[in-house]
């Protein structure tokens, strides 16, 4: 097995058996809890029907936070892009005399 582990997670009552790298462990048992806080926070304020509404919102709730961290990135890599710019400019203007 090279190392890995072999773990249970549970995610919304059903457990899943998994061989992952002992680093990722706790990150994968971390996200486990997350989800399973997330499903008890929209079971408790809306009208759900299954557990596959519940898990599909949840999915979509995650992968906005990583789009959004995404973009928010990119726009701060943008902004660090112009200061440098300005920064090597200055540099220039300075040397140049």
């Amino acid at each position: 097995m090279d190392g890995k582990l072999r773990i249970k997670i549970s995610i919304a009552d059903r457990v899943y058996p998994l061989t992952v790298e002992p680093a990722q462990e706790e990150g994968l048992r971390s996200a486990s809890k997350k989800i399973d806080t997330m499903i008890k926070q929209f079971e408790e304020n809306y009208a759900v029907r299954d557990k596959q509404d519940v898990l599909a919102m949840c999915a979509l709730q995650f992968a906005s936070q990583v789009e959004q961290k995404q973009i928010d990135n990119a726009i701060d890599g943008e902004e660090t892009i112009e200061r440098i710019k300005k920064l090597n400019s200055l540099l220039d203007q300075y040397l140049e005399k």
